[in-house]
């Protein structure tokens, strides 16, 4: 699997507790963010208490996995906060837990200001592709999101940081 030490690694924040992607979560996936300014990637490996029947990991933990991975490349790539619309989720391979994935996402289309197309890939440790999801996103600027109650200042001023690496 391809390294991240030629990879900016995207800021995070010890201030929220989301399930995909805080560093304080305890019961979280706690996803880590790189970037090669074309695409964004993370790796990691599904703990035990998240497998559905049998060591595989449990459909929905995929799911989110590939909708975090769309929307941190979406939040990165185009500069703007997001909110997924909707998504398909097409489940290729098993995936086990305790086995290292890497979810990568990139940009599809633009669909003008306020949407974008987003693509989900989730490989195994072999670097085979186990599954894949396609997003539609809404986006917003952040003075957007702060009007609409989606953002409060502190995240607008997290939000900040990520634009300006």
């Amino acid at each position: 699997m391809e390294s991240e030490k030629n990879h900016k690694l995207l800021p995070n924040s010890n201030n929220h507790n989301c399930f995909g992607c805080s560093p304080v979560n305890p019961s979280g996936l706690q996803m880590k963010f790189y970037t090669d300014d074309s695409r964004v990637f993370s790796r990691l490996t599904v703990p035990q208490h998240l497998c559905g029947w049998n060591q595989l990991v449990h459909g929905g933990v995929l799911s989110t996995i590939l909708d975090e991975i769309m929307s941190w490349a979406a939040i990165y790539l185009l500069k703007r906060i997001t909110m997924t619309r909707s998504m398909t989720v097409d489940f290729i391979k098993p995936v086990y837990i305790n086995n290292q994935l890497k979810a990568e996402g990139r940009v599809l289309e633009i669909k003008g200001r306020h949407e974008a197309i987003m693509e989900g890939i989730l490989t195994n440790e072999k670097g085979t592709v186990c599954a894949r999801s396609i997003g539609n996103f809404a986006v917003f600027s952040p003075a957007v999101a702060k009007r609409l109650g989606i953002a409060d200042e502190a995240h607008l001023n997290w939000f900040e940081r990520i634009y300006n690496l």
